[in-house]
């Protein structure tokens, strides 16, 4: 009989005897193959409550485990142990170590939002990854990725200035990341671009790069967006139990 699931069930949980014989009958072999039992005692039943809490994860309960995310997945169709059915039943159930298991493979959602599109109830389950990978970072499971690194660097100068320029941006994301301003990508993109840029347009680039210009009258809306962002990290932290 054929093992229900086996594709959620971890290889080392399977176990197969080369030699058994029962009650006369040979059943070596993959006829053997046995599910080892495990009683699973912590239990997070907060869970849900804290992905629904982030940014992305607020319908995680409407899923009905359909598999029409894991079906459409552009990672899965590479890496298998790529489940975001499983891993959103993992959540529901309140299943946190299993959850754990898998988290430094969580975070290598592409963002492609095929299963977004193939969901019939609107989970959103491009959002569930995300905040799925956003719970691991504020609860101490991984590191920062490089991407989270990114976006408080862009963030960070959107608030302050009300600008994007992307000389600074790039040169913060490079000193948070540990990596050499003076990379052969970059310096060649420099050079080619320097070649076609206008004038007043290199002079403005370059000033802008000194003297960091603001946006006008940007101070009251900066203060208002960081207020808002304030909050809401403090509400995350809260439903996380972080403070």
């Amino acid at each position: 009989m054929p093992i229900h699931e086996q594709s959620l069930i971890r290889p080392e949980n399977l176990k197969t005897h080369d030699k058994l014989v029962l009650d006369g009958v040979d059943v070596s072999g993959h006829w053997s193959t046995f599910i080892e039992p495990r009683v699973v005692t912590d239990y997070n039943e907060a869970l849900q409550e804290e992905i629904a809490a982030l940014p992305g994860g607020e319908h995680i309960h409407r899923c009905w485990q359909c598999g029409s995310c894991t079906n459409s997945c552009t990672v899965n169709a590479v890496n298998p142990d790529f489940n975001p059915r499983f891993w959103i039943y993992l959540i529901r159930m309140g299943m946190e170590s299993e959850l754990l298991r898998d988290k430094d493979i969580i975070w290598q959602c592409v963002s492609c939002n095929k299963c977004t599109y193939a969901c019939p109830r609107d989970v959103f389950p491009e959002g569930v990854m995300k905040a799925t990978a956003h719970w691991l970072e504020l609860q101490g499971h991984t590191p920062k990725s490089k991407s989270t690194l990114f976006d408080e660097e862009f963030t960070e100068q959107v608030m302050a200035t009300g600008k994007i320029e992307e000389g600074r941006i790039i040169r913060g994301f490079f000193a948070k990341t540990g990596q050499a301003l003076m990379q052969d990508w970059l310096v060649e993109m420099a050079k080619r671009l320097a070649r076609r840029l206008p004038i007043k347009l290199g002079f403005l680039m370059g000033w802008a790069t000194i003297f960091r210009p603001r946006t006008r009258g940007w101070s009251r809306a900066g203060e208002a967006i960081e207020e808002y962002v304030h909050e809401q990290q403090a509400k995350q932290r809260k439903a996380l139990s972080l403070e």
